[in-house]
């Protein structure tokens, strides 16, 4: 045979127009193209069917013709036999026409190679279909490929043949193909772009890729230059491309090294900026993958020199590796990019493996947040009290307002869970505002249920975004006005990072807020900045000290003694602040141990779980006039 052909004809090129019916022949058509392969010949036809009758037409005007036509093209009998071919059907293939006359023409186009095909050839040689088009890849004896295009279309009936003709196309593949790596490969890196890289991924999670063999995994390393955009602002695009160049070479060089001795190398792809990607497909499991990722980062910290220009970088690696079976390309990327940013939170310069259970709590925060503000509207947060109590005589002074969130699917959630997430988005603004109100209406309501006892004051904390974000000073004048609680009854507690170092308006606000009336409390004194100076200047009447200075004095006689250093620092304290005229508190007071050793050093206000724990207004009630809190209720 003096040609073959090579691959599958593709689906789309096979027409398939209305079939006669199955015991028929196709009805002679005047407008197909005779033996000759031109219509409208009037010649007398030699017998039907016979070689000598086709070659009787050869020494014909027609037959000439046929022969000389720059066309492509064959008479093939019923049986499937060429039986006459011009010498430009043969120049494709490598012979002269006249070489192919006997030969099987379904193996000259390796139209057996394809079911589908094969049998709508067939079809066609039959007269049950009208026209076969497809396309093959042939190549030509002296090596180089053609692609062709196959047309196979009957003869009239009284011919019992088919004409066969070859349209060659390789050019237009070619532009093709060029066309298609300009579409699918990015301009500056010559890598795979995101588009080729998520026709790769796609294919690669089809069930039919991973069911015929291979382990059944997928990986990715997800990659992030660290810094990058610096180097694009401070030495321009043109160093920035050039950058972008030089690792995605290393990249290439790293997959192909992890590739070696195995069944193909990761696919590295730009996947836009400065983002990367290595795709590897029926990995072996995470150590492949984390073995990838740290060839890729030490690949990377060595300096590049680009034209005299020698650069430093890094860069950060979310890591992803799983079954394919029930993986989306939208769930593997989701992963890799949160996988990324905690790469990044950490520290950057590394890479993270994506971890389910710290992914859960991630999903859960970003549930949380989504439903915040909403949840301010239903009316899904409550208060509980935390009785602040008198060292020296155990009586009910205060109590502090902690807010907890009913939440309708994750059940009750205490303020570390969302706090910091309503100062993230701000609605910690709103959600302050309803405390502030909420908690003052209550204080109120207990000193109306209690005129004979001595009224507390409740404590409720502000968060610093309150106070840039709003005007504090008109929203608690409002509330005292609206609730009637008297200024001194309310006590506001900030942080002391937030508090320490406070100018402009955070200070005014604090000032006009004591000038009002109002208690102001420093939280948490101690850990933060600890700056004393501070303390003589700022309109704070309370210090809270931290729990981590308390647990120091649980020593009940057993075990090892308290360190007499920590009472020494509590002392001090207690003594600065007295001298300053400011009244202490004690938090996470736990045992009497705790309570005796702080009441013989002079602090002023217990809270902890010695007293009571927080609790619903109404045990409040109950603990008023009474001495209960001396122990743990």
């Amino acid at each position: 045979m003096s040609g073959t052909s090579e691959g599958p004809a593709p689906a789309a090129d096979l027409i398939r127009p209305a079939v006669t019916e199955s015991k028929g022949e196709a009805s002679p058509r005047t407008d197909v193209p005779d033996s000759t392969g031109f219509p409208g010949s009037h010649e007398p036809h030699p017998s039907p069917g016979s070689l000598e009758s086709f070659e009787s037409l050869e020494g014909g005007r027609l037959g000439s013709a046929f022969s000389a036509a720059p066309l492509a093209m064959a008479v093939v009998d019923r049986d499937g036999l060429v039986v006459s071919a011009n010498d430009s059907f043969g120049a494709l293939l490598g012979k002269a026409g006249a070489a192919l006359t006997g030969l099987v023409a379904a193996e000259l186009m390796d139209l057996k190679s394809d079911a589908r095909t094969w049998d709508a050839y067939r079809e066609v040689l039959r007269g049950r279909q009208a026209k076969l088009s497809c396309t093959r890849r042939v190549k030509h004896p002296d090596g180089h490929v053609l692609w062709v295009q196959v047309t196979v279309a009957p003869l009239p009936a009284e011919e019992h043949g088919v004409l066969l003709s070859l349209t060659d196309i390789s050019a237009r593949r070619e532009l093709q193909a060029r066309l298609r790596h300009l579409e699918m490969h990015d301009p500056v890196t010559r890598l795979p772009n995101r588009t080729l890289f998520f026709e790769r991924l796609s294919a690669a999670l089809e069930a039919e890729s991973y069911e015929q063999g291979g382990t059944g995994r997928i990986g990715l390393c997800y990659l992030d230059l660290d810094g990058f955009k610096a180097v694009n602002d401070t030495l321009g695009h043109r160093v920035g491309d050039r950058l972008l160049a030089a690792v995605a070479e290393r990249l290439t060089r790293c997959a192909d090294e992890a590739g070696y001795a195995r069944a193909s190398s990761p696919l590295v792809a730009r996947l836009g900026g400065d983002e990367f990607a290595l795709l590897v497909e029926d990995s072996t499991g995470t150590d492949q993958l984390a073995e990838l990722a740290e060839s890729a980062l030490k690949a990377l910290q060595a300096p590049f020199d680009l034209s005299g220009q020698r650069l430093s970088l890094s860069a950060s690696i979310g890591v992803v590796e799983r079954h394919a079976s029930g993986t989306t390309a939208t769930g593997l990327m989701q992963a890799a990019d949160t996988t990324l940013y905690w790469a990044k939170a950490d520290g950057k310069s590394r890479w993270t493996l994506f971890d389910p259970e710290r992914n859960a709590h991630r999903m859960t925060r970003q549930a949380l947040a989504s439903t915040l503000r909403p949840a301010i509207e239903r009316g899904e947060f409550t208060l509980e009290y935390q009785p602040l109590v008198g060292m020296e005589n155990g009586r009910l002074r205060g109590v502090e307002a902690l807010v907890r969130w009913n939440h309708p699917q994750f059940g009750m959630l205490t303020p570390n869970r969302f706090i910091g997430l309503a100062e993230e988005d701000g609605s910690i603004v709103q959600l302050g505002h309803w405390v502030l109100v909420t908690a003052c209406r209550q204080a109120r309501r207990w000193q109306l249920d209690h005129p004979d006892e001595p009224p507390i004051f409740v404590s409720v904390n502000v968060a610093v975004r309150q106070v840039w974000d709003s005007d504090l000073v008109a929203d608690v004048a409002e509330t005292l006005a609206e609730t009637g609680l008297d200024p001194r009854l309310l006590q506001l507690e900030l942080t002391e990072s937030a508090v320490m170092g406070s100018a402009g308006r955070p200070l005014q606000t604090l000032q006009a807020l004591s000038d009002m009336g109002v208690h102001i409390a420093i939280d948490d004194f101690g850990t933060g900045y600890s700056n004393l100076a501070y303390l003589s200047r700022l309109p704070v009447s309370v210090l809270k000290l931290d729990g981590s200075f308390v647990r120091g004095f649980q020593y009940e006689g057993e075990g090892v003694p308290p360190n007499p250093a920590d009472e020494v620092i509590v002392e001090a304290m207690i003594q600065l602040a007295h001298r300053l005229g400011l009244s202490v508190t004690a938090e996470c007071v736990e045992t009497s141990a705790q309570a005796a050793r702080l009441r013989r050093i002079g602090c002023d206000t217990g809270q902890g779980w010695l007293y009571s724990r927080p609790v619903a207004p109404d045990r409040i009630s109950e603990l008023l006039g009474t001495k209960a809190c001396n122990q743990a209720s």
